[in-house]
């Protein structure tokens, strides 16, 4: 998927799901970190968080509580309707969900004690920007390679394979906007997925397989199921990196 088609998709599955995947059952081993439990370890409770592509906020909402206050911003109309609606389910006061540009982050310089960004692109100058001088820049990211024996069994590339969005492009970002303190880590887990109806969940939902739906992809998919059954489901992998940059 090209970057430029992201807004349409995300727009569109944003409308129906959010950016939640509870509906897709599956196990994992070898993942080596929770991502928002990395970023609590980073704040304190007067910490005011920024979180970029916050999706539906399924993931943010799970963690308010140890903020003084959380900006979650998501380029999606759609998305962001979704977030609002969980935000009342949730009952938390010390958040806010806006519809933004995370390259053009309507803050003032220094605002934020931490930001968060998961699976989303973002502006290395900007965060540079928006941060007080010892704050702290977390991002993960789907790393090249996910998901690489459907991606290979379909005949695609994914937006993994896209090099701006590479562990090396962003870091090289992070250097030049200013951040000197830059870590990195990375996992390759294995994942089992419980049943074909799971997994085509997933790739419906998530930009993993240009258009997935397609006539002839659920036959396509049936036959990757047989091919990588095991006593544990249907297997495949998840990559992931995380990038904490401070300023």
């Amino acid at each position: 998927m090209l970057k430029k088609d992201y807004r349409k998709f995300y727009d569109r599955v944003g409308k129906t799901n959010g950016w939640d995947f509870s509906a897709s059952k599956y196990t994992s081993e070898g993942v080596l970190w929770d991502f928002y439990q990395e970023v609590i370890k980073k704040s304190g409770k007067n910490s005011v968080l920024l979180d970029i592509g916050a999706g539906g906020g399924e993931k943010v909402l799970d963690v308010f509580e140890k903020f003084q206050f959380v900006v979650a911003i998501d380029n999606s109309k759609s998305m962001i309707e979704v977030a609002k609606k969980n935000l009342v389910k949730s009952g938390a006061k010390n958040v806010k969900f806006l519809v933004m540009d995370g390259f053009k982050v309507k803050f003032p310089n220094e605002f934020f004690d931490i930001i968060s960004c998961r699976h989303s692109d973002f502006s290395a100058k900007e965060n540079y920007r928006l941060l007080r001088r010892g704050g702290i820049f977390m991002t993960q990211q789907v790393g090249k390679g996910d998901k690489k024996n459907i991606v290979d069994f379909f005949g695609y590339k994914n937006r993994n394979s896209e090099d701006e969005t590479s562990l090396d492009k962003y870091t090289q970002k992070l250097k030049a906007a200013g951040f000197l303190k830059i870590k990195s880590y990375e996992y390759d887990a294995i994942e089992h997925y419980q049943s074909l109806k799971d997994l085509a969940y997933l790739l419906m939902h998530a930009p993993i397989i240009n258009d997935f739906g397609k006539k002839g992809d659920l036959e396509k998919l049936e036959e990757f199921a047989k091919l990588n059954m095991t006593e544990k489901g249907i297997k495949t992998n998840s990559k992931r990196y995380m990038i904490i940059a401070q300023k």
